[in-house]
């Protein structure tokens, strides 16, 4: 609800689509920090990291919500309040996926992940429906309204969070030590193991050609593309998160999938996908590939976070998913460089470019990281 409703209001409010771009940067401007709170997280514990995390998601919606309902709102403050979110929010995902990992056995851990995305899936869908209904129907104050209210519930719901006692013990011995060295660990047994320096990278190319094209400009596609509105704006935003809520939902009920293989395969369609959204310029048309995209999307990033998770150390996940929000960074690189090139060539120019270029450098990786990727034999392909 949110990305959609403050998207919208900048696009309209500035009439820039290096601003809606800037705007999606902003987001993410935690990444370079991401590692830090995976190092939070082993010591703290991630449910109470989260728990924190909501808490302030609660306190910036909320003075939205009041510049807003007050008529003081502006594009300004709107980048303020997006620069904050972004240097928490950029890491919640990893934390989250870590937690999962904490509370779940190893043998259910791809069911897990995928049920876990599926939720996330199914409120993106929600979020983007109501959203674009609400600040329509009702104005931005209000809009607003709900969205506090539900931080403030997932505040709550994430202290019902029940830990195993072993992990509580855990978090206490690593405090005794170094965060710095902590860190430094970290980094160093990603950097040092090469299927998960590979999954890294990939998550890298992904943020960087892929994830600007299914999300950051789709308000620009809505509005100069397609001639749409909020509403509009609001089924291309839920057609991605249906077709990646039903990737979920197939990845959880299907087992012995040799993951790293599903991984290659489904970023290969997502690009695919792209390649096809970029030329299309009709909206249901556009919606269908969208949808495409969102399945093969999930696939991917499950397969990604279930590779890193059951294959890093216990005492390391913290730090791991740390370091994979790390690659989050090239997202707000890759939408600056596209809001840029959208004013120069256009966006088919720009949409088929990226595309393009993600796909052949992914086949590029996973050629030079075969034996780790897509060998049978390897501990990434583990059934």
């Amino acid at each position: 609800m949110e990305t959609l409703i403050l998207g919208w209001y900048v696009l309209v409010e500035t009439g820039s689509v290096l601003l809606l771009s800037l705007f999606g940067a902003l987001s993410f401007s935690g990444t370079l920090i991401a590692p830090l709170f995976g190092v939070i997280g082993d010591r703290v514990g991630h449910r109470n990291l989260l728990a924190m995390m909501r808490a302030f998601y609660t306190l910036l919606a909320a003075t939205l919500m009041t510049l807003a309902l007050s008529g003081h709102l502006t594009p300004a403050y709107v980048f303020v309040v997006a620069t904050l979110m972004g240097l928490v929010r950029s890491s919640d995902q990893g934390v989250r996926e870590a937690l999962v990992a904490t509370v779940m056995p190893h043998h259910q851990l791809i069911g897990a992940m995928s049920m876990s995305r599926a939720t996330m899936d199914g409120a993106r869908i929600a979020g983007a429906l109501t959203g674009a209904g609400l600040f329509a129907a009702l104005g931005m104050g209000e809009a607003y309204v709900a969205i506090a209210c539900l931080y403030f519930v997932s505040t709550l719901l994430m202290l019902g969070v029940v830990t195993p006692s072993r992990i509580q013990e855990g978090a206490a011995v690593v405090l005794r030590q170094s965060p710095l060295r902590d860190l430094k660990e970290g980094v160093a047994y990603v950097w040092t193991t090469p299927r998960m320096l590979a999954v890294m990278w990939i998550a890298f190319l992904a943020n960087l050609t892929a994830y600007p094209l299914s999300t950051g400009l789709l308000p620009y596609v809505a509005r100069d593309i397609y001639g749409t509105d909020q509403t509009g704006l609001g089924y291309l935003s839920a057609s991605f998160a249906v077709g990646s809520l039903a990737g979920s939902i197939v990845l959880s009920l299907v087992g012995g999938i040799r993951v790293a293989r599903l991984m290659v395969g489904a970023t290969v369609i997502w690009y695919a996908m792209l390649l096809l959204f970029a030329e299309v310029r009709s909206m249901p048309v556009g919606i269908v590939c969208l949808m495409l995209a969102g399945f093969a999307q999930s696939l991917a990033m499950i397969a990604i976070a279930v590779i890193l998770m059951r294959t890093a150390s216990e005492r390391f996940r913290g730090r791991v998913m740390g370091v994979r929000m790390l690659a989050i960074y090239s997202l707000p690189l890759g939408l600056l460089v596209a809001g840029d090139l959208v004013s120069r060539i256009g966006f088919i120019a720009t949409a088929t470019l990226y595309a393009a270029a993600g796909l052949l450098l992914m086949l590029a990786i996973v050629l030079h990281w075969r034996t780790e990727l897509w060998h049978v034999q390897a501990p990434a392909n583990a059934r």
